[in-house]
């Protein structure tokens, strides 16, 4: 049984099939079908039409995808193959954070992905074994490993953590940035309105909470 939040993305790979609705019409009935029951709510529906060969030059699911980071949702497709056959493709999904579900197989991501990850992870593994074996075989021949581990951050360091804080920030706001120009387009002026209006949508803040009128400030602010 379907639970927790979605966004649906369908994909055609002609102009033909996507005038005629024919294939979107089974895909649609697909998603409803599995989302039958349960507790969940659709944040939003994105449609292509393109060919599945190319995972550059597709717009709707690049905003179907930065719709999941705003609202925390699944991507929820119809069919396994309309989203991608590109394994590195979808292997950026996973490190991205974002989860999918395929109506025709539900365990497609972890019957694929999943296994790829574990190969990923095998080789990481023999990685860090050979690794361990060089140091201990360095430290055999009097090697002194290892370092200050109460060592204080430089300035640079500093610097660079602060900066990737920042980029993440930069991100959130473009993810969000969509979303805030409709609600203003709706008539919410006040930063207050438009706090009440991404809490109405279930849009959750960076930490997972609810929004206040400085947070809002500040993702405008980095909006620009």
């Amino acid at each position: 049984m379907a639970q927790g939040k979605f966004v649906t993305y369908l994909r055609v790979s002609t102009k033909r099939q996507g005038d005629s609705g024919l294939g979107l019409e089974a895909q649609r009935a697909a998603v409803e079908t599995y989302l039958n029951g349960g507790s969940w709510t659709v944040c939003g529906e994105f449609v292509e039409v393109e060919s599945g060969k190319s995972d550059t030059n597709r717009p709707q699911l690049q905003r179907a995808i930065q719709a999941c980071r705003v609202y925390g949702a699944k991507l929820l497709i119809a069919k396994f193959d309309r989203l991608s056959r590109d394994a590195h493709f979808l292997l950026g999904l996973e490190k991205a954070g974002i989860e999918f579900v395929a109506t025709d197989n539900p365990h497609a991501n972890r019957l694929t992905v999943g296994i790829m990850a574990l190969v990923a992870d095998e080789e990481r593994r023999a990685i860090s074994s050979r690794t361990k074996a060089a140091l201990a075989a360095a430290k055999a021949r009097g090697v002194k490993l290892g370092g200050d581990r109460g060592a204080v951050l430089s300035t640079e360091a500093k610097a660079k953590g602060t900066a990737v804080r920042v980029a993440k920030a930069v991100d959130r706001a473009g993810d969000l940035a969509p979303i805030l120009a409709e609600i203003q387009a709706s008539g919410a002026k006040s930063l207050r309105e438009i706090a009440a209006a991404l809490n109405e949508r279930g849009v959750p803040t960076a930490k997972g909470g609810s929004w206040q009128a400085v947070q809002v400030s500040r993702v405008l602010a980095r909006v620009g």
